[in-house]
């Protein structure tokens, strides 16, 4: 289910209580709001498999699984990176709010509810998330597939297009999260820069990543280019030379003057791996240094 063209904003609301249940219901639908209820964080998961809320009450603690727990678990699922959370709890205490806040809400407040006080708070998340969604339709719009991430490899939040071309990857499923995030770990882990490419490995469909900049200490700007075509340079060098797709790759960032070193934090490999694909590279181009082999290739893509 998709929030487009859906007038009234649709609220998950997650809590064990029913009596609370009720009372948020009634006054939520008061305000023509559409509202979707589950009793603990596993239903919770499994609604928001199929729905997209605009924004989720949370209540803190519940067995089973906690709010702070689920609340990690919801964010875990792309869709859900910028839907805001807001925590519900009768905890006030500064350790409770932090680990909400750290959980992936964006507010929290305290029961007994004020339905007033709590309407006006998820109207300004509302604005907040609807804005942001705008200014990342925008991005889409001028071709920039943008999203950033952290330094552990976790989304934090993606444009429409780039979000869609996740999901065709396979990584709409929270299970798949984890590939995503080990190879983004690894990669920012040999500190890239700007222009330093990722392909990722294991998904259905093929993508690969540009880092473009630190968004602060913690965050990254990243590019989702497009899927190499027939017409690509490194399907040029491999039409015309007979590597293999490694070794085109390898091949392509030595035409453009990059270190053992450099490429292998591009392309994610060793330097000695690096190096023997080279060795392959300077055979099969009948070649005996890499100024040679960056000239062939320079020549062979520079062909109409």
């Amino acid at each position: 289910m998709s929030n487009e063209n859906r007038s009234n904003p649709v609220v998950l609301v997650v809590d064990d209580a029913v009596e609370s249940i009720h009372m948020l219901s009634d006054a939520l639908e008061d305000e023509h709001m559409t509202v979707l209820v589950a009793l603990e964080g596993h239903q919770a998961l499994t609604i928001t498999q199929n729905i997209t809320p605009d924004i989720i009450l949370l209540d803190a603690l519940m067995p089973q699984m906690n709010g702070f727990e689920t609340c990690k678990r919801l964010k875990q699922n792309p869709r859900l990176t910028n839907v805001p959370v807001i925590f519900m709890t009768g905890l006030s205490d500064t350790e409770h709010v932090v680990q909400g806040l750290n959980a992936g809400g964006v507010d929290y407040i305290t029961k007994p509810i004020k339905p007033d006080e709590l309407i006006a708070r998820m109207r300004v998340h509302l604005t907040n998330a609807r804005l942001t969604q705008s200014a990342h339709s925008a991005l889409d719009a001028a071709g920039q597939y943008l999203f950033a991430v952290d330094r552990s490899g976790t989304l934090l939040w993606t444009t429409p297009q780039v979000q869609e071309r996740l999901n065709k990857a396979g990584l709409d499923n929270p299970d798949t999260q984890p590939i995503l995030a080990q190879q983004l770990r690894e990669w920012l882990s040999h500190n890239p820069t700007t222009g330093h490419k990722l392909p990722l490995r294991d998904l259905a469909q093929a993508i690969t990543l540009e880092f473009l900049a630190p968004l602060d200490e913690q965050d990254i700007l990243l590019r989702l280019l497009e899927t190499p075509t027939a017409g690509s340079e490194t399907h040029c060098l491999r039409e015309a030379f007979g590597v293999t797709g490694r070794e085109a790759d390898v091949l392509l960032w030595i035409a453009h003057g990059k270190t053992n070193r450099e490429i292998g934090q591009i392309l994610s490999m060793s330097p000695r791996t690096v190096n023997k694909h080279l060795e392959q590279v300077f055979r099969k181009l009948d070649v005996d240094n890499r100024t040679s082999a960056a000239a062939a290739a320079i020549r062979c893509m520079a062909r109409p």
